[in-house]
């Protein structure tokens, strides 16, 4: 049997990942699949009577952590059901663990941590195959943002709830930055755009056929300060492998030294659609695949830049080799009918999207 695999939903305050739950297991259904799905924990714990917002320190601490504790007790217990119903079962969660993260003071975190034995990266890195944001509709889409959907929300639909529902925002991506497999869900005018790509990242996630897409990309300038960023070092190793497909090696690594390496194979299954597949790999497996480095490439090298501006997530690429002067801009799920939200520190050189030579695939050319 194959593994079953586990994909967090989760995303700002009224981002939409209630209806995307629904059409998840809709869609998903409709293609022979069991779908399991954890409900959104502190929700529950809000209507049956724990106050996040308290000042009571050891009422919210002892909330806390129940709260984490039955997160990963129905995580373990419904992938042990998954396991017993067989293949084609997935475990999509309305939220994850580290999500809790966001709403409590490091000092506090690291303490929780302690008390159940674990650590953040345990966490975030062992136990979920994917994690899918959805930019809150505070940040892009004021229009759109709504608390009737959540009587339990407290970020309301105000100047201040909405600052504070962009900060949290905020707060969960960079949580989740450092996982394999984190994708960003940009806000979109029409909210079925957004729905699509949720279905086509999990589609991915299972190794299912999908169509080739181009993402917006450009070559661009830094003319100002770049405002809050998650900033990593990426060292991009292409492999020798058979015609139609292309496999690479990505040594990730972020401040505080967190590295995660990562193997990512594309094979086109016809002129529209290919298969993508991204796992992650140890430190020993990633030297031994080195010796299979395709001569013909050089290794990427690049400092990246990733934030959400007006609702769409941006990739801000700073190559260092083997060429040093080129700096690409590149966003997400922008569909062709929508205007990407340029920032203004960010000024637009060149439009590369599908101009084959600024693929890093052939920027590796020797």
């Amino acid at each position: 049997m194959e593994k079953i695999k586990k994909i967090v939903l989760t995303g700002g305050p009224c981002a939409g990942k209630t209806t995307a739950l629904v059409k998840v297991i809709e869609h998903f259904s409709n293609l022979g699949w069991k779908v399991f799905t954890i409900p959104e924990v502190p929700t529950i714990f809000t209507q049956s009577g724990m106050d996040y917002l308290t000042t009571n320190k050891e009422f919210f601490y002892e909330g806390e952590k129940a709260t984490m504790e039955m997160q990963l007790s129905l995580e373990d217990k419904f992938m042990k059901m998954a396991e017993a119903y067989g293949d084609k079962s997935i475990i999509i969660c309305d939220r994850g663990a580290l999500d809790i993260s966001a709403y409590m003071d490091p000092s506090l975190w690291a303490q929780l941590m302690d008390d159940l034995g674990t650590t953040t990266a345990q966490l975030r890195d062992e136990r979920y195959d994917a994690v899918l944001h959805l930019v809150s509709a505070a940040d892009g889409a004021e229009q759109y943002y709504t608390t009737a959907n959540n009587s339990s929300r407290v970020e309301k639909n105000d100047e201040a709830g909405l600052a504070i529902a962009r900060m949290l925002d905020k707060k969960v991506i960079t949580a989740w930055s450092s996982h394999p497999h984190h994708r960003v869900i940009n806000n979109h005018d029409d909210f079925d755009t957004k729905l699509r790509r949720v279905i086509k990242e999990i589609s991915g996630v299972l190794g299912l056929p999908q169509p080739i897409e181009e993402e917006r990309k450009y070559i661009v300038e830094l003319t100002g300060e770049m405002p809050e960023s998650i900033d990593s070092e990426i060292v991009q190793t292409y492999l020798v492998t058979e015609p139609g497909s292309e496999v690479r090696m990505r040594k990730r690594s972020w401040q505080g030294g967190k590295v995660v390496n990562v193997l990512t194979t594309k094979k086109k299954i016809s002129a529209t659609s290919q298969i993508e597949t991204e796992r992650q790999i140890g430190n020993n497996l990633y030297e031994s695949l080195l010796q299979q480095a395709d001569p013909y490439r050089q290794t990427i090298h690049k400092m990246r830049s990733s934030f959400v501006w007006k609702g769409q997530y941006f990739e801000l690429d700073r190559f260092v080799a083997p060429v040093n002067n080129l700096m690409i801009l590149e966003t997400k799920g922008v569909a062709a009918q929508e205007c990407v939200n340029f920032p203004p520190f960010i000024k637009v050189v060149k439009d590369i999207t599908g101009d084959t030579q600024y693929y890093n695939y052939n920027i590796a050319l020797k």
